[in-house]
């Protein structure tokens, strides 16, 4: 389960990629509103998310019973790992209201929220520095999974490429905001 789960947050990472750039390029203008392949990738990345928190849930409860019956936590030893837990759940709580900023409706092919006022801008934003904090942790268990830890550059090259994604992306968000307000 864990290697399948390996699997799965490296699509799921190449799908958030393309759905974070064509998302980006959709609300600062570039790309028409509404493309068809970016609901089509959401509905895919969405799918592969939900699998990857039941897997995830599943591995936390089995973690939780160990900790429970050995009468241990070793919460100092393990505080990367509650990191990456607890990163993931907020991850979960903004991409809710993600999910919930993003109704809208396209007009001359721009697609225009319903509402982005500055809680959905916010929210973006959160959602932006969660993820990051969940990638930025979980890099290196994802390189381990793979067999690709010995190679520094790649985790470098990773969080560099994570980081200026991200920052594309709040970049986007706030742009979208400032270009909202005029409409």
């Amino acid at each position: 389960m864990r290697k399948f789960n390996t699997v799965l947050s490296m699509t799921i990472l190449a799908l958030f990629v393309f759905h974070a750039v064509i998302g980006a390029l959709e609300m600062i203008g570039v790309l028409p509103g509404e493309l068809r392949i970016g609901k089509i990738s959401a509905r895919i990345l969405l799918t592969g998310v939900i699998i990857h928190v039941m897997i995830c849930l599943k591995l936390t409860i089995g973690t939780l019973t160990a900790i429970k019956r050995s009468g241990t936590g070793y919460f100092k030893e393990n505080k990367l790992f509650w990191i990456r837990r607890i990163s993931g759940f907020a991850v979960i709580i903004f991409l809710a209201a993600h999910f919930t900023a993003f109704i809208g409706k396209t007009e001359n092919g721009i697609y225009i929220l319903n509402r982005f006022g500055i809680i959905e801008l916010t929210m973006s934003v959160l959602l932006v520095l969660t993820l990051l904090l969940h990638l930025m942790t979980n890099i290196r268990p994802l390189m381990l999974g793979f067999g690709t830890i010995k190679k520094r550059g790649i985790l470098t090259g990773a969080a560099l490429t994570a980081a200026i994604l991200m920052l594309f992306m709040g970049a986007a968000f706030l742009i979208y905001f400032i270009r909202w307000l005029q409409w």
